[in-house]
């Protein structure tokens, strides 16, 4: 990604914090890398670097502000939206795919070779993928170090590193001071981990505005009993993890989510918050979306009433894509209730759990269960990955030569399991509801045409459109 550097120069003076993640302020006399909000007195010009990423400014001996933490800034909105193999790789990596699989199930995931991948990473985010796993491996032992009481020895291994001594060397690289004095500069714990170890408080940061409301009555209409569901002004579920199950419990606040982690092994604490960030769109740039939304006079009224409006998104792929075929021509309220016959654990059903639940468990007509078992087929074989790590619209033809899946489904798909900013539903009728209620055109045909316009955020408007129905 290119970045300008007297666009960044403005930025970092002002202290925009809508540029944290976009990238970050690198002082060449103090070797210390930092947010563009970051509050610290703004170095002179021929001071300073603009890097793309914290692992680039790592991988060129910058150590994290202590400060501002750059490391913990949210991610940047080019690369959560971008469907190409830089953008989904980013994705994999957050996600913990080099750290579980390494370098090799990475690339083979995307489909090139190590050299090429690494060469491609390297250009556009200034490290390659073993420096970019590094940099979280890192953030996580920070996070664990100043939220529990874990032994340290037990942190290096649950952030993924393979020695104490690799970690030690890690930590004091980074951020400047050994794992035992961050330890001391811990905050106040809000809960006993000594009682429980699995528990995890950590703030999930976001670029303003968010409209929490919006967020938690989609994900509470849609709530499975026993999966998910609203307590009180939070949003809780049940995660299946990489090593294990685990709870998330996520509070919007100013300027942050606070998120409760509970988790069966410690090793899925990264996955379990880039999983969180996905659900609630938090490395999304509202000010742009709606900047385009806002244009149309006949969307600006609820742009300008409900600034912020994210997609909702998924925390497993399969759970949307199954959530999306149950929902075929039946209201929301009729597939919760379908939904909750699937569930038979604490868990939603993965691909093989699904396969082998008896025809008695899908209450619906016989050619949608029959979709269902053919879908679970093509995510079990590997044919098909909803993680978001594959190429959008290769991943959107494939669910569409399942036997039942037509552009609906998969265009819902797309939306909240793939990130695809760009999926329309233009036959949908809560969207047609909300396009007569603004006045927009009400026949798919005409909807699509003024659509157009709204590119390339048109997800975001069939949130605002399902709002107004």
């Amino acid at each position: 990604m290119e970045l300008d550097f007297d666009t960044c120069r403005r930025a970092a003076t002002s202290r925009d914090a809508r540029f944290d993640g976009v990238f970050v302020t690198a002082v060449k006399s103090t070797k210390i890398y930092c947010r563009p909000s970051c509050p610290a007195i703004v170095p002179k010009a021929e001071n300073v670097r603009f890097l793309p990423t914290a692992a680039a400014a790592q991988r060129e001996g910058f150590r994290a502000c202590l400060r501002c933490r750059p490391d913990a800034a949210p991610g940047s909105p080019a690369w959560d939206v971008r469907g190409d193999v830089v953008g989904r790789a980013m994705r994999l990596i957050a996600d913990g795919v080099v750290d579980r699989d390494g370098v090799p199930g990475l690339a083979g995931r995307l489909g090139y070779t190590e050299r090429h991948l690494h060469r491609m990473l390297t250009s556009e985010v200034g490290a390659g993928p073993l420096a970019l796993a590094r940099a979280q491996r890192a953030q996580t032992a920070r996070v664990l170090i100043e939220t529990t009481r874990l032994g340290l020895a037990e942190i290096a291994f649950a952030a993924g590193f393979g020695s104490v001594r690799q970690f030690n060397d890690t930590v004091r690289e980074i951020y400047g001071r050994t794992p035992s004095d961050l330890r001391v500069r811990r905050t106040q714990l809000s809960h006993d981990p000594a009682q429980d170890p699995g528990v995890v408080s950590v703030r999930l940061p976001f670029r303003a505005p968010l409209h929490a409301e919006a967020l938690l009555s989609f994900l509470g209409d849609r709530a499975i009993d026993g999966i998910d569901g609203l307590v009180g002004d939070s949003y809780q579920r049940n995660l299946r993890l990489p090593h294990g199950p685990g709870t998330a419990v996520l509070r919007p606040g100013d300027g942050h989510v606070a998120a409760t982690l509970r988790l069966a092994d410690l090793r899925d604490l990264a996955p379990a918050v880039a999983r969180c960030r996905r659900l609630f769109d938090l490395d999304a740039d509202p000010a742009a979306v709606d900047a385009v939304l806002g244009e149309d006079p006949l969307l600006a009224p609820v742009v300008l009433k409900e600034a912020g409006v994210r997609v909702p998104r998924a925390t497993d792929g399969f759970e949307i894509a199954v959530r999306a075929v149950v929902g075929q021509q039946i209201s929301v309220a009729a597939a919760r209730t379908v939904l909750r016959k699937l569930v038979t654990g604490s868990v939603f059903p993965s691909p093989a759990e699904l396969l082998e639940l008896p025809d008695s468990a899908f209450a619906m007509p016989v050619a949608r269960r029959h979709t269902l078992r053919a879908l679970a087929t093509s995510v079990a074989s590997g044919e098909l990955y909803l993680d978001g790590g594959g190429d959008r619209e290769e991943t959107t033809a494939r669910l569409k030569e399942v036997p039942g899946i037509g552009d609906w489904t998969a265009q819902y798909t797309a939306m909240r399991a793939l990130g695809d900013p760009d999926a329309f539903l233009p036959t949908d009728l809560g969207v047609l509801r909300g396009a007569r209620a603004l006045g927009l055109p009400d026949d798919p045909r005409s909807l699509a045409a003024h659509a157009e316009r709204w590119r390339p955020w048109r997800s975001y408007a069939v949130i605002r459109l399902w709002r107004s129905s």
